[in-house]
């Protein structure tokens, strides 16, 4: 039997540790030698991502723990080399509908759980750099801008209240409408959004040549408030509030 090349003994090895299931060893190999590198593999993956989705890996528990990262080492093809990279990998691995369970489907708020839990680690890590302290007088008469270290998220789920103890079965009829941010002490930090402040800090990124003013009176007649001071009032304390927390600021 001729010798196999080595890109054949390495594909042999990659498929067999991708899965060992259905792939065997490079024949070249000692078995027993093999297995332990298969087992290193999937316990070093295992461990690089759980941390970041514990709430996720708490539902779960063990074995569908293990058969989801088992389907994710076997069928996903990651685009970075970055091990602090893997985990956004994974969230998009889930968004692609893992094949079902024998025993079950997943938790219908799988995904949007695994982003929420995604998002700290992601935020902790961006490079993006925070908006300049700007003046709060010109929130009005200025073009605004949204901090690339504040994300506004809207879920189907409420996956700030799922756990262990909490897995609903049906999505509610209001989405869940978060903020999430990154401080100046590099702690992330969740707080709710009403459906106008959400809309306030989407229309920004829609619409990033308008005025503070004119963005209170678009989304003034969004909802129905056109011409109301009152509406204007809390719109703009509302601005000045999200200037001091660094989630909005004034092009300069």
């Amino acid at each position: 039997m001729a010798k196999r090349s080595l890109f054949d003994q390495q594909n042999s090895m990659g498929l067999y540790l991708r899965d060992p299931d259905r792939c065997a060893p490079p024949p070249e190999m000692d078995p027993a030698r093999a297995q332990v590198y298969r087992d290193l593999v999937f316990a070093n993956l295992s461990s690089l991502i759980s941390g970041t989705f514990p709430v996720l890996v708490k539902i779960l528990g063990d074995k569908q723990w293990r058969a989801l990262v088992r389907i994710f080492l076997r069928d996903y093809r990651a685009h970075t080399p970055k091990f602090g990279e893997i985990a956004g990998e994974f969230v998009e691995f889930l968004a692609c509908e893992p094949p079902a369970l024998a025993d079950g489907p997943w938790p219908p708020f799988m995904v949007e759980l695994a982003h929420y839990e995604w998002v700290e680690m992601a935020l902790q890590q961006s490079e993006a750099e925070p908006l300049l302290p700007g003046d709060a007088d010109l929130l009005l008469d200025r073009p605004l801008q949204v901090s690339p270290l504040a994300w506004p998220l809207a879920y189907a789920w409420p996956v700030q209240r799922v756990g262990p103890d909490y897995q609903p079965d049906v999505a509610p009829a209001e989405p869940t409408l978060l903020l999430v941010r990154r401080a100046d002490d590099w702690s992330v930090k969740f707080s709710a959004l009403t459906p106008l402040a959400w809309r306030l800090l989407q229309r920004i990124d829609e619409f990033p040549e308008l005025s503070g003013r004119a963005q209170l009176q678009g989304l003034a007649v969004e909802a129905g408030k056109s011409g109301s001071q009152e509406f204007f009032d809390n719109g703009l304390a509302l601005l000045r509030q999200m200037h001091g927390e660094g989630v909005v600021g004034v092009f300069v």
